[in-house]
């Protein structure tokens, strides 16, 4: 995984497959972040993801959860539209803005 912080955002560069192994290691990652350098928005992005399963989805909320107790927001970017299905059937659009290619 890749992370890359500018000011006060932090942006999260997901793997192929978002499973339980991948969805540990960034939460640790980036929790150590958040609280290191002030982080009050995150981008998740989706460019190479074609698989998600619970616990990347359990990972998202948890950092929604963490970073609007802070004040901010979180976002996806590149989304394809399987992952979009599966943040829309899962409910995560209703707490996260899906940022379009066209914007």
């Amino acid at each position: 995984m890749k992370y890359q912080v500018q000011e006060n955002c932090l942006t999260i560069f997901l793997p192929h497959e978002l499973d339980h192994h991948n969805a540990e290691e960034i939460r640790r990652e980036s929790d150590h972040l958040i609280i290191r350098n002030h982080i009050r928005y995150i981008i998740f992005d989706f460019a190479e993801t074609d698989f998600m399963d619970s616990s990347g989805i359990g990972m998202i909320m948890g950092r929604y959860r963490q970073i609007y107790m802070l004040g901010g927001e979180i976002c996806a970017a590149h989304a394809n539209e399987r992952v979009k299905k599966i943040l829309t059937m899962s409910g995560v659009t209703k707490i996260m803005e899906i940022i379009e290619e066209d914007q």
